[in-house]
């Protein structure tokens, strides 16, 4: 028995597991002492397993789905609001009260560029 049983085995260990059952299944007399290691019993818990990994399979596909519709619906919003601001830019003016409101810069807080002087070379 693995120590940690809460993390998922590897792939390679589980198709291992599969060839085992398939091959302990055509064992002639296999009669185990404890019922639970019985042929039924060890079918039905990987039928048990088969099951849970296409629910996994399902939920992961949904998530997938509801992530993109999530980032299809984030992109329609952020682009309608950057035309909200240029709406308000236009109506409003650069440099109003309205475009501070939504988040953007007026015209007047932007510092002016200074400007370059030539150095001059006396030689």
């Amino acid at each position: 028995m693995a120590k940690n049983q809460t993390k998922s085995l590897n792939a390679a260990a589980i198709k291992a597991d599969k060839e085992a059952f398939a091959a302990l299944q055509s064992v002639n007399g296999y009669t185990p002492a404890n019922a639970v290691y019985t042929i039924p019993a060890i079918a039905n818990a990987l039928n048990e397993l088969n099951a849970a990994q296409a629910a996994e399979a399902q939920a992961v596909a949904a998530l997938a789905t509801a992530r993109d519709n999530t980032v299809a619906k984030e992109w329609a919003f952020h682009n309608l609001m950057l035309g909200a601001k240029d709406q308000v830019v236009a109506q409003f003016g650069r440099d109003s009260n309205e475009v501070q409101a939504v988040g953007l810069k007026k015209a007047s807080e932007y510092r002016s560029r200074a400007r370059k002087t030539k150095a001059t070379q006396d030689k």
